[in-house]
């Protein structure tokens, strides 16, 4: 057995260091593309270092991320994730479940434990996790629930509280408002108690509506940018709306806060309209700006606070079986998804 981990039981052995690695199944992938690549297939289950968790996979998120990893787009995420294929063939982030076994410099973590996070290929039956990107599964959620939290859920908390700096009174704009970062978006700016005007397609109007936004606007029907009224905030989730009308559109000390983009071509994709906002911020009086999510524990733990006082719910649109994560993934990339999906392992 690998001194540095802690085993669970002979019934439920983690792999560690030895001859032979224990096996399970996992969704892979040999190369880059659609989610045609994705196979369902029985590999080794992982070792774990030092600093991390081995965790029984119940429920597993598909993210935006997650699929533009997959796919190897913008090409630019290929210097940190593989050139011409991924070095972890395993996909998949987001995870909720059992805690088997812990390395020896993990404090806050023992067998048995329910944990939800951030992992290393979570679409299979075991994965690794750092223990900094694990906190303890809020006991109000099903797995399911908890999985959907993580990637989506930092990032809108550490978008509305950090970056755009949300405050009672504000009038806040939301694009992809109905999306995986933008349902939690919605409602910790309505906990701020700001004003929110959301921004979705039709069939998604009344689940916007639910999570509290005030004003819902169904931009296959209405032009969302012809308007007259100014926002204090715009958090443009996923959006392509050109830099210049965004502004327009801001207070005159307003703050955009760009989270993400599916514009800008292959190889850079959105960080395109993300790098000129920043140039552009010193030199007007608005604040243009975007940031990286970070994946820590802290967070997590803010957001259980927030959900176990009954204040942020997790929509879950759909459950697939792990094998159909395919599916799955067509799914999210067509656009078809209410809040978020996620694979039961």
């Amino acid at each position: 057995m690998n001194p540095t981990t802690t085993e669970v039981s002979s019934h439920r052995q983690p792999t560690t260091s030895g001859t032979e690695a224990t096996p399970m199944f996992a969704i892979t992938q040999d190369r880059y593309g659609s989610a045609d690549v994705l196979q369902h297939q029985e590999v080794p289950q992982p070792q774990i270092a030092k600093d991390e968790v081995l965790v029984q996979v119940r429920a597993a998120g598909l993210d935006r991320g997650t699929w533009h990893l997959m796919e190897g787009t913008p090409y630019v995420i290929r210097l940190g994730f593989g050139l011409r294929k991924p070095r972890n063939p395993i996909i998949g982030l987001d995870l909720a479940g059992t805690v088997v076994a812990v390395g020896t410099e993990v404090t806050r973590f023992a067998p048995g434990d329910e944990v939800f996070g951030i992992g290393k290929g979570s679409f299979a039956q075991y994965a690794a996790a750092k223990e900094k990107k694990l906190a303890h599964k809020p006991s109000s959620l099903t797995f399911e629930q908890a999985a959907a939290v993580p990637v989506s859920g930092l990032t809108a908390i550490q978008a509305v509280r950090d970056v755009a700096r949300v405050t009672a009174g504000q009038r806040v704009l939301i694009t992809g408002a109905s999306g995986g970062v933008g349902v939690y978006a919605t409602q910790l700016c309505k906990n701020a108690g700001a004003e929110v005007t959301g921004v979705c397609s039709t069939a998604k109007l009344g689940l916007v509506s639910e999570l509290g936004a005030d004003n819902v606007v169904d931009y296959t029907q209405t032009d969302f940018t012809d308007t007259d009224a100014t926002y204090d905030v715009i958090l443009d989730i996923g959006g392509n709306t050109r830099l210049k009308t965004l502004r327009r559109m801001l207070t005159k000390k307003g703050t955009l806060v760009i989270v993400g983009g599916e514009e800008g071509g292959p190889w850079i994709g959105g960080v395109d309209r993300q790098l000129r906002a920043g140039m552009l911020s010193p030199f007007v009086g608005q604040r243009l700006t975007s940031f990286l999510s970070k994946e820590t524990y802290v967070d997590l733990e803010a957001l259980t606070e927030v959900i176990e006082a009954g204040n942020l719910t997790a929509p879950v649109d759909s459950v697939f079986p792990l094998a159909q994560a395919a599916t799955a993934m067509r799914m999210l990339a067509d656009g078809k998804v209410k809040g978020k999906v996620c694979l039961s392992v």
